[in-house]
């Protein structure tokens, strides 16, 4: 199927054999319909009709709801984490959180927050896990941070990104926003722990980390274009004035280089996107004292990319 849409990218999107089409006119809309419509006829392909449906507002699509410039999970799908028992062995640990993870995008620190159920699926052979209160109090949290989750904004890629970060003694939190309609609206949230090398950095060295982390996961929408960076303890701003140079740093700041943006000092404030969750409700207690980051749901390096591009207002 992906060789079938090669020459529809622009509009259309595949997995398997689910095909999303998405237009910002109808005018459009209908064309690229007949387009692929034909193509499929050319392949000897069909599609059944009971199947289709035409002229959505949004649609259901590997889990998501997409549609009106914006993207929240499947509440069906949402059902299945909320209603998950809890975990009795390691195999069942690791199903919840990979399930879980699955919305990663959505809970912000999603990966720190997790770590005392990914702890579980570590040591010896045994299968049966200890499940403690801290493991559920975890549970619980994970249910609700994803029954609360926000609607994240589609990206558009014609206007400036916000980037802002918030590292803790134990991990590093992210968030990618736009102002879109007059209000910062986040479009994806990124975490990962600290190494336990990373655990003994600096705060001033643990601000400059997370700057480059995040900068790097997210490259796919910074690189070209200018973006704001919002940090807490101006590491930037103070490598410019700084007499003996940190290496570290100092390559960190030669790597952001080549990304074009300003730096927004908030100091003292907290972030609202970016230090939800991870400085409250217990959330800073479960952070203490882990170590690097590990298990099937870690965040990656690269930030997801957005499955469709969907215009504001596709039919």
């Amino acid at each position: 199927m992906d060789h079938l849409l090669e020459g529809h990218r622009a509009y259309a999107a595949a997995y398997i054999d689910d095909v999303v089409i998405y237009s910002t006119s109808w005018k459009d809309h209908l064309g690229h319909v007949r387009a692929i419509l034909e193509t499929l006829e050319g392949a000897r392909q069909t599609a059944n009709p009971s199947n289709c449906a035409f002229g959505q507002n949004e649609v259901a699509y590997l889990g998501y709801v997409v549609g009106n410039g914006q993207l929240k999970p499947q509440m069906d799908k949402v059902e299945v984490v909320r209603d998950h028992p809890a975990p009795m062995t390691k195999r069942q640990v690791r199903q919840f959180l990979s399930l879980a993870g699955y919305y990663r995008r959505f809970i912000p620190r999603f990966t720190t927050i997790a770590v005392p159920l990914m702890d579980l699926t570590k040591g010896g052979p045994t299968r049966k896990v200890h499940w403690t209160p801290q493991c559920e109090e975890v549970f619980r949290q994970l249910k609700k941070a994803l029954t609360r989750a926000p609607v994240l904004a589609q990206p558009d890629f014609r206007k400036p990104f916000l980037v802002q970060t918030d590292p803790s003694d134990v991990g590093l939190g992210a968030v990618l926003a736009q102002q879109q309609e007059g209000a910062e609206k986040p479009i994806l949230y990124l975490s990962r722990k600290l190494l336990p090398r990373e655990q003994m950095y600096s705060a001033i060295e643990r601000e400059a980390l997370a700057v480059r982390w995040a900068v790097e996961a997210l490259r796919y929408y910074l690189l070209g274009g200018t973006f704001q960076l919002v940090t807490g303890h101006a590491p930037l701003q103070w490598m410019h004035n700084m007499r003996e140079a940190n290496p570290r740093i100092m390559r960190w700041y030669l790597f952001l280089q080549q990304y074009k943006f300003a730096v927004v000092n908030k100091a003292g404030l907290r972030h609202a996107n970016a230090d939800f969750l991870s400085r409250c409700g217990g959330a800073e207690a479960r952070e203490e004292g882990t170590k690097g980051l590990e298990g099937e749901v870690c965040d990656g390096e690269e930030a997801p990319r957005t499955a469709i591009r969907a215009p504001a207002e596709a039919p």
